[in-house]
């Protein structure tokens, strides 16, 4: 057999190589080290037991590792599902959240099928930069609590924490630096026993392992109703934070990843952590970042690792897990957020344009606001939409020239709804002779609203007893303007 004619081999999985197999098992157990805590404040904040944000994040985490297509991502149990779905459980149970989560798992593979995921292309830089800023300050927020009236024992942790995570990298990067404050603190804590807040403290872990379940609600067109409306919640949410944090982890390790995919598979973990009693969730970028950037993993096998771990501290040993102080994780946030910053966008707003600093402070702003990531982005897009158009919308610019009984206007630029309302005031009805050229050969008609436009400037003069020509229109413009004209009333 000839080499040309011989069997490629599949490519060898990066993390059977040991040095990245040791990176990504010493990621793994990092992460879900610090999931503990924010699944038990989610599950709280969502009002149910904290079994149910600590099954959802090892179910999510685990099926991700297969479905997802952004390696090294974590998905869990989050706070912006937990926002969306705390109404529901509180006034029909928790049984009615997991069919609602359930459900929102399946409008988000529909939605991948759909092709939600190019919706990406639409969303600036500006706002991805309002997004990440936005999560560096919530990150660091909602530290603040374990921040607040607590012995004085925990701020020199703390700090103490910070300087192992930000000094240990320079002497050695085998080992994750929050891993070894992680250890340090909680063998300082238990050696010298210090009475401070410990995980333990956060709410009762859970003894046995998640097991399948159907959700006990009546199957009738009543209980759609009622679940329908957040389950829609959960799959838009859900598959905004994870595009988002998909695309900023693109960014950051300069690799392509599959959003179609990734869409898909965050409704695959939602459909499996409603079936195992979980609260739904999606891409984490406070853990995400733990992992990618602080422990440097890249592959699926750290986020498996992360839900794998978590469930085995959880279950087997619980009793060692809640002995770790709270300082050391909140140490571990805190250099999150930092890290998760873009502190760029300070050191150059002064020489950025005002619409794009406006486009991020409103991300930002509305975010904060909100507690809501998922809306901030939003508000962004649509703030960078309406200046966009006010901007190509001065853009236009219309020439006149008289002669030989014809008045002849050349028209250059974007033609759409914003652009055109000015178009329409540029024309001098009264003073034009009897014939009108409006040469559009520069312009470009973009929709049905410039077509009423131009059918109201032609009215316009037919009042006068003055006839128009439109010529120049080739192609779209012109099978718009063919397709519209007449069509849309006479105008203003």
């Amino acid at each position: 057999m000839s080499l040309l004619s011989a069997p490629r081999r599949p490519a060898r999985p990066a993390w059977l190589d040991p040095r990245v197999a040791r990176t990504e098992v010493l990621a793994g157990l990092v992460v879900a080290l610090a999931l503990i805590p924010e699944a038990i404040s989610f599950s709280i904040l969502a009002g149910v037991d904290p079994r149910v944000g600590l099954f959802s994040s090892f179910v999510m985490a685990v099926v991700i590792a297969f479905t997802g297509g952004r390696p090294a991502m974590i998905t869990a149990a989050t706070g912006a599902i937990a926002l969306v779905v705390a109404p529901l459980a509180l006034d029909y149970g928790v049984q009615y959240l997991f069919a609602a989560v359930i459900l929102g798992g399946i409008f988000q593979v529909l939605l991948a099928a759909a092709g939600v995921a190019r919706l990406m292309r639409f969303i600036p830089r500006s706002v991805m930069v309002g997004f990440v800023n936005a999560l560096a300050i919530l990150i660091f927020t909602a530290q603040l609590p374990q921040l607040t009236d607590v012995p004085w024992l925990v701020y020199p942790l703390v700090a103490a924490g910070l300087a192992i995570i930000f000094l240990l990298p320079r002497l050695t990067t085998a080992v994750p630096a929050p891993l070894v404050a992680i250890v340090v603190l909680t063998t300082l804590v238990v050696t010298v026993g210090w009475d401070i807040p410990d995980v333990g403290g956060e709410g009762e872990l859970p003894d046995s392992l998640p097991f399948f379940l159907l959700p006990d609600v009546p199957f009738t067109w009543e209980t759609l109703t009622i679940i329908a409306p957040y389950a829609l919640g959960i799959a838009f949410v859900g598959l905004m934070e994870s595009l988002m944090t998909a695309k900023l982890v693109d960014d950051i390790t300069d690799t392509h990843s599959d959003k179609t995919r990734e869409s898909w598979g965050q409704g695959v973990a939602n459909v499996a952590s409603g079936f195992f009693g979980g609260m739904g969730g999606c891409a984490m970028i406070g853990q995400t970042m733990i992992n990618v950037k602080a422990s440097g993993a890249r592959t699926r096998l750290s986020t498996f690792l992360a839900g794998a771990f978590l469930l085995v501290l959880v279950v087997a040993l619980g009793d060692i897990v809640s002995i770790i102080p709270m300082a050391a994780l909140v140490a571990v946030m805190i250099f999150v957020s930092i890290a998760t910053f873009d502190w760029h966008s300070l050191q150059t707003i002064h020489r950025m344009p005002k619409s794009e600093t406006t486009v991020m402070l409103s991300t930002v702003a509305v975010t904060l606001l909100t507690h809501n990531l998922a809306i901030g982005v939003g508000v962004g897009v649509l703030v960078a939409c309406v200046l966009f158009a006010q901007r190509i919308a001065h853009l236009v610019d219309v020439q006149r020239v008289v002669a030989g009984g014809t008045a002849r206007y050349t028209v250059d630029g974007a033609l759409f709804f914003a652009s055109s309302n000015d178009l329409y005031t540029q024309f001098e009805y009264a003073e034009d002779p009897a014939n009108v050229v409006i040469d559009l050969t520069r312009a470009h008609v973009w929709d049905a609203s410039t077509v009423a436009a131009l059918d109201a400037i032609t009215h316009k003069y037919a009042t006068r007893g003055k006839t128009v020509e439109f010529v120049g229109l080739q192609g779209h413009s012109a099978d718009r303007f063919d397709r519209h004209s007449g069509q849309l009333g006479a105008g203003h």
